[in-house]
């Protein structure tokens, strides 16, 4: 006997399916056929590049079905690849649309069931995948280490021109002793402008502490004055009263 060609929808997998979507299924249909035995990562990229708006639910319904094949049958996403996907029709809803002459023209809202299944790669793709991937990090570690190295040695080699322009200066005597000279120069004038300034400030303290001593003798003499003659007026006064008291009597 010849054998059957294998069901579209008899596909081992694990499947997602949107039903009565409000799509028309020649529309999903030309979706469909652009993801089709592609693997899962692909087949969102082209979803989210493509122009057309079946793309945004057969996206949606694409990542229930890589959920589904993972929280259900244990499967990792990235050995994972659209094994069938196919659009069957729903109901269609009749509208009628008022024309000329009394006469009216039918509209079809049409609707359509969408199925998608996934299933887990062959073990030589996937081989051929996990080899791609390792050789791609491998490229990209390799440039990452290179590019680090290349850092390096430009500092270093920026770190021993600085050393060597430091030496180069530190061993010239002639610029050395010029610039010695020069600052000692400019210390010793400095250090004179500073004791001058010093010991004009100590003369004009002195004479300033010289005159206000001076001030405080003349007020204490002259209170001293002021008192005595005073204390000469008191006596004199009571002098007097003892005599006028002494005639009295």
């Amino acid at each position: 006997m010849p054998r059957l060609a294998e069901k579209t929808n008899e596909r081992p997998g694990t499947r997602a399916v949107l039903r009565n979507s409000h799509m028309s299924p020649y529309k999903a249909r030309e979706v469909l056929g652009l993801i089709r035995n592609l693997p899962v990562g692909e087949a969102l990229e082209v979803l989210r590049l493509c122009g057309r708006d079946a793309a945004i639910p057969i996206a949606k319904l694409l990542a229930s079905a890589v959920a589904n094949a993972s929280y259900n049958d244990q499967l990792d996403p990235e050995e994972l690849y659209v094994a069938s996907a196919f659009c069957d029709e729903a109901t269609t809803m009749k509208r009628w649309r008022p024309r000329a002459r009394g006469r009216a023209t039918r509209i079809r809202k049409r609707a359509s069931h969408v199925t998608i299944v996934v299933a887990r790669l062959p073990e030589e793709q996937i081989s051929r995948i996990v080899t791609k991937r390792e050789t791609i990090a491998a490229q990209r570690r390799s440039r990452r280490v290179s590019a680090s190295r290349k850092s390096s040695e430009k500092q270093d080699s920026l770190a021993d021109a600085t050393l060597s322009e430091d030496v180069n200066d530190d061993n010239h005597p002639s610029d050395l002793a010029g610039g010695d000279g020069a600052s000692n120069e400019a210390l010793v004038s400095g250090d004179e402008e500073i004791d001058e300034a010093l010991a004009g400030g100590d003369e004009e303290i002195s004479e300033v502490n010289a005159s206000a001593d001076e001030e405080g003798n003349e007020q204490t003499s002259a209170t001293s004055e002021t008192k005595d003659e005073e204390t000469s007026q008191e006596e004199s006064s009571e002098g007097q009263t003892n005599d006028e008291e002494g005639d009295e009597s």
